[in-house]
């Protein structure tokens, strides 16, 4: 395409003026679905001759999917005390075994490995697999390990041990898995989508995030029995896991769903999530990192950064006021100043994506800002952080500092992390689309990758 001809912005790509026809039209259709000359102020504008989102179904249900690729992973390593007291036969901190007490280091291990590699095989399968089937075996894998470990809390284990341990790391890289290609195979297919349904997808996760912050506050408050508050966390999760495969079921029958899952010449075929092209080989990856590279490396240091600060160091911060032995400061203060007021954040900057998208992917300001989060690791280190090993000094000693801290982190990384990840799909070739926005979801999982592997010794 020629810069000289005229552009329309749109919702989803750049298209020639009505005026023009034939061969152009077919050169239009090989182009990238967002160009440097598209106006950010026309990009969620539709087209009047494409279907509506009525009632806005789509983003509703994307955002629904959103919050369950991330909510019921969230809520079983948010059962924390749980399986302290499975490994230990005890609720209490004061009891403790190996198993225990590197519990959380083997939960990282078997969590993260399988992550990259089922990632790497999303990538592989995307023109082999279609991503209905993608989906809904992921969920269907998800729900069933989830099930049985529901019906495993109230089952007394404390006889064989060891070997619940090894069954749990094994569900725990199982169910990692899946919900990597779950939520793969969804940016994938969000990249599809006009830039609102994957803003919608992105903010719905934050969302489950948020969601299990809450949970986590009312079962500190409220909760009497360790095994009953598992037993909520995790029937939630199924439920959650239920929901997902029921939304995603309801997509093929919106024809607003068909008309972007599909291309132009195969709009007229009925089922939503399967592959525009049908060739069954792996998508050029060289094509897309040619377009994407920047934008992906800055989601993986978003997401590198946050997570070497969020939760490792963040959660490590106390009251200036601990010794008062007032609940705020003691019991509550963590829960809310840390994983609270981080999800909030979060969501909020997430949000804010929906409505501004600034600075542009071609912009060199977004991988400045991106650098610039750099400086909340010194910042948090420098907070109440306690146990202080080489650093001793605490320059932000009032409790305002690492609450207001904690919100910057929240805020820039939900809208600095959604930018480029709406952005990938839409720099690239319609046709590579899907394979762009798994792309991306694989820089988001490294980034965290990475980060785990950092955070262990910095506060140090």
């Amino acid at each position: 395409m020629e810069e000289s001809e005229a552009l329309t912005g749109s919702v989803n790509s750049a298209y020639l003026s009505p005026v023009e026809s034939g061969d152009e039209e077919e050169e239009e259709d090989q182009s990238p679905l967002l160009t440097e000359h598209t106006p950010a102020r026309s990009l969620y504008t539709a087209a009047g001759h494409k279907p509506q989102d009525h009632y806005n179904l789509v983003y509703i249900i994307f955002f629904i999917l959103g919050v369950g690729s991330l909510l019921p992973w969230n809520f079983f390593i948010t059962a924390k005390h749980y399986w302290l007291y499975k490994l230990t036969n005890s609720s209490s901190p004061s009891h403790s075994s190996d198993l225990s007490n590197y519990f959380e280091s083997y939960l990282s291990i078997a969590s993260t490995v399988p992550s990259v590699l089922c990632l790497l095989l999303n990538f592989i399968l995307v023109n082999k697999v279609s991503s209905a089937v993608r989906v809904l075996s992921s969920l269907a894998v998800m729900l069933v390990i989830f099930v049985i470990t529901t019906a495993l809390v109230k089952v007394d284990t404390s006889a064989v041990m060891q070997e619940f341990f090894v069954a749990t790391l094994v569900c725990v890289a199982v169910v990692s898995g899946a919900s990597n290609i779950f939520t793969g195979s969804l940016f994938g297919v969000s990249g599809r989508f006009p830039m609102r349904i994957s803003q919608a997808l992105i903010s719905g996760q934050a969302m489950g995030g948020t969601l299990c912050a809450v949970a986590s506050v009312v079962d500190l408050a409220a909760a009497a029995d360790v095994t009953d508050s598992a037993l909520a966390f995790f029937l939630l999760a199924d439920v959650f896991v239920v929901l997902c495969i029921v939304m995603y079921l309801l997509l093929p029958r919106l024809t607003y769903c068909r008309y972007y899952m599909q291309s132009p010449e195969e709009r007229a075929s009925p089922p939503c999530g399967v592959s525009g092209n049908g060739t069954p080989s792996v998508p050029p990856l060289r094509p897309i990192l040619q377009r994407t590279a920047v934008l992906g490396l800055c989601v993986f240091y978003v997401f590198c950064v946050s997570i070497v600060v969020f939760p490792a160091i963040s959660s490590g911060i106390e009251s200036v006021s601990k010794d008062t032995g007032s609940p705020w400061t003691t019991k509550y203060f963590t829960p809310l100043t840390s994983f609270f007021l981080y999800n909030v954040a979060d969501f909020c900057g997430r949000q804010i994506t929906a409505w501004v998208q600034a600075p542009g992917p071609k912009s060199r300001l977004l991988p400045a800002l991106v650098a610039l989060r750099t400086v909340f690791v010194p910042l948090f280190i420098f907070c109440n952080y306690q146990p202080r090993g080489h650093i001793p000094t605490v320059l932000f000693a009032q409790d305002v500092y690492p609450m207001v801290f904690v919100s910057l982190l929240g805020l820039s990384n939900g809208y600095l992390g959604t930018l480029p990840m709406i952005y990938g799909p839409k720099v690239v070739q319609k046709e590579l689309a899907e394979a762009a926005g798994v792309v991306m979801s694989f820089f988001l999982t490294l980034g965290l990758a990475a980060g785990c592997c950092n955070n262990a010794e910095l506060p140090n």
